[in-house]
């Protein structure tokens, strides 16, 4: 999987991670297309141990991808069947205080 880390000042990040074959590919479903980049997802792959800690204490998620949703279900920051569906592929983006 993908992980990067969006900083902005005054702001909480942003952690964006992605499913390793999702990186730089388009997905489309009717009128949406959405295109998954390493600008935005980042170029480093990072294992699920770091990513299931890293995710477990950010405030704000950009997630896309099976395993990617898989890992936030078990470290409890997703519920199972709240994602939306580009396709097969779930996604979810959460936005805390």
């Amino acid at each position: 999987m993908f992980l990067k880390i969006h900083h902005s000042p005054g702001l909480r990040d942003v952690i964006a991670v992605c499913d390793s074959e999702l990186l730089n590919t388009t997905l489309k479903h009717g009128d949406v297309e959405v295109h998954i980049s390493d600008t935005f997802y980042g170029s480093t792959e990072t294992d699920e141990d770091e990513i299931r800690k890293i995710i477990a204490g950010a405030a704000n998620l950009n997630l896309i991808g099976k395993k990617t949703m898989k890992n936030a279900i078990e470290c409890g920051v997703v519920e199972e069947g709240t994602c939306l569906m580009i396709g097969d592929v779930p996604h979810v983006q959460i936005f805390g205080n």
